[in-house]
């Protein structure tokens, strides 16, 4: 064998030996070893810190509180990927308020299409009980948009502020199904299902919703429906016939809002949180909010393998339509439709 033979096959062991262990770095990253390696790292553990806003008298405290995103229950941030809105970390924080003398009022700010009708209701039972237990006021400042699910959470604050071009209202529920029944047919897919009952496959993709079917899933929009306008007019003192002149799904204005009784004022958070100093005597009381902290180091370092390693785009998009239509179910959600 010559030199160059001899150097071709160096050559080519040095690619094959690269090409594997290049393909055994992405495997390891993509699966779930460092998800389980997180448990074993300290830094992964959620470390809840107070952020002091505006500094102030520390027995007599506001909490400043932020729902940002759509409202679901998607998990917690981790050292390797972060999450838009934390559901379970939003919970802690209305659970520590509940249970914290020091806290006398809350600014909720608001920023969601809204989300799960489970997610929102979580939400709005809490904040209830905070004003039966604690009887602490709670002002709601509207961001850009707090529509659907957002406005729901809403509803029982003593005072809710909106800006005149944030997006509210969309009262009301939603539940949606895809059916791919044709596309499976001219691709030649066919699906044998075995069911115990005639409904046991109610809304499966791959066939018609029967007319008894779409009747049955009428019924539970409009309870669902029901309940949310009655939390609206409990929320707001309005009647339900009231409630019910918008509440047909249309998206209003701050200014639009305003004048149909879902808020009370035009103001931003400033203004929002100035009135709830000067309503209740507040004005030396600190302003705190929440936050936590996945790991000094680990966090960064795992934000930076996650962007090298993680999910493409195109990825990440296929699989959110995966897990969006797995199970259909019932939302208070606008602009995702």
């Amino acid at each position: 064998m010559n030199g160059k033979r001899w150097a071709a096959l160096i050559i080519a062991g040095v690619l094959l030996v690269f090409s594997l262990g290049i393909n055994t770095v992405f495997a390891i990253f993509k699966s779930d070893f460092f998800s389980n390696f997180d448990s074993l790292v300290a830094g992964n553990e959620l470390t809840v810190m107070e952020e002091v806003k505006e500094s102030g008298e520390m027995d007599k405290r506001i909490a400043y509180l932020k729902v940002d995103g759509t409202i679901q229950n998607v998990g917690s941030s981790t050292v390797w990927q972060a999450v838009s809105y934390d559901h379970q970390f939003f919970l802690n924080q209305l659970d520590n308020i509940l249970y914290d003398d020091t806290v006398e009022g809350i600014v909720l700010s608001v920023n969601s299409p809204g989300g799960g009708v489970k997610e929102s209701a979580e939400i709005y039972k809490k904040l209830l009980k905070i004003k039966e237990e604690r009887q602490i006021p709670i002002y709601v400042s509207m961001d850009s948009m707090a529509a659907s699910g957002g406005y729901y959470i809403s509803a029982p604050a003593d005072k809710i502020f909106a800006q005149r071009d944030t997006i509210t209202g969309s009262i009301g529920v939603i539940m949606q199904s895809i059916n791919y029944q044709a596309l499976a047919e001219k691709v030649g897919i066919k699906y044998e299902t075995f069911k115990s009952g005639e409904h046991k496959d109610m809304l499966s993709p791959m066939r018609e919703v029967t007319p008894e079917e779409r009747a049955m899933m009428q019924d539970m929009i409009n309870e669902t429906y029901q309940e949310f306008v009655d939390i609206v007019a409990k929320g707001r003192n309005m009647s339900e016939a009231n409630v019910k002149k918008v509440a047909d799904g249309r998206i209003l204005s701050g200014k639009k809002a305003l004048e149909a009784g879902l808020v009370d004022e035009i103001g931003d958070e400033e203004a929002t949180i100035a009135a709830l100093r000067k309503d209740f005597g507040l004005e030396d009381a600190e302003l705190f909010e929440y936050s936590y902290d996945v790991g000094g180091w680990q966090s960064y370092v795992g934000m930076k393998i996650g962007s090298m390693f993680g999910p493409s785009a195109e990825e990440k998009m296929l699989m959110k339509i995966m897990a969006d239509y797995k199970a259909p179910k019932m939302m208070y959600l606008y602009g995702e439709n």
